[in-house]
């Protein structure tokens, strides 16, 4: 059996900010009605978080729970036991009205990090990212230029930020481009 990697096999790059693939992380989209209680016990005990709010992302390290639409969340744990915490999910969600799959393998995870990484991610993203209109703990579904992404920032000073694994090699050259020495623009 091979062992599975990565997208981009922990490619990094440093610039103005460190742009980084993370490696492998279990992720499990999870559909259904948020507000029901079954579900949210799901998810706590898959997390240990409860269930976000709208655009929220309550993530530690690589277990955490983020919103991504009024009836999906993007549940995180680390990649071992990503198959465990979907097999207990689903037995828990049996007779609900839910639906929880294994994307893992299907997505890729980067680290953009630095004082410049607000300004990194604003060339490539069409979202306000001033300080006063995104914080650590908020999560947004947008464009990285020409894909599809999702990104939250773990600190004042660090994004990690999910897309297609097919769209990998794109999404980090993108972000070396914008990350290039020199290449400040001081907006934020």
């Amino acid at each position: 059996m091979s062992e599975p990697i990565s997208a981009l096999n922990h490619a990094s790059y440093d610039g103005i900010v460190k742009v980084e693939e993370c490696g492998l992380q279990g992720m499990i989209t999870l559909r259904g009605d948020l507000s029901d209680k079954v579900l949210a016990k799901a998810v706590k005990d898959a997390t240990g978080q409860n269930v976000p709010g709208q655009r929220e992302a309550l993530v530690n390290g690589d277990t955490g729970v983020c919103w991504m639409s009024t009836d999906e969340l993007l549940v995180l744990v680390p990649y071992a036991e990503v198959e465990a915490k979907l097999a207990a999910m689903n037995n828990a969600l049996s007779g609900t009205h839910a639906l929880a799959v294994n994307v893992s393998d299907a997505r890729a995870v980067f680290r953009i990090s630095g004082a410049s990484a607000r300004e990194v991610m604003g060339k490539v993203a069409p979202v306000e990212l001033s300080a006063e209109a995104f914080q650590p703990g908020q999560i947004r579904r947008s464009r990285l230029a020409q894909v599809a992404g999702a990104f939250w920032m773990d600190d004042a000073e660090t994004f990690r930020v999910v897309c297609f694994r097919s769209a990998a090699d794109y999404a980090f050259k993108l972000f070396k481009v914008a990350a290039q020495p020199g290449s400040e623009v001081g907006v934020y």
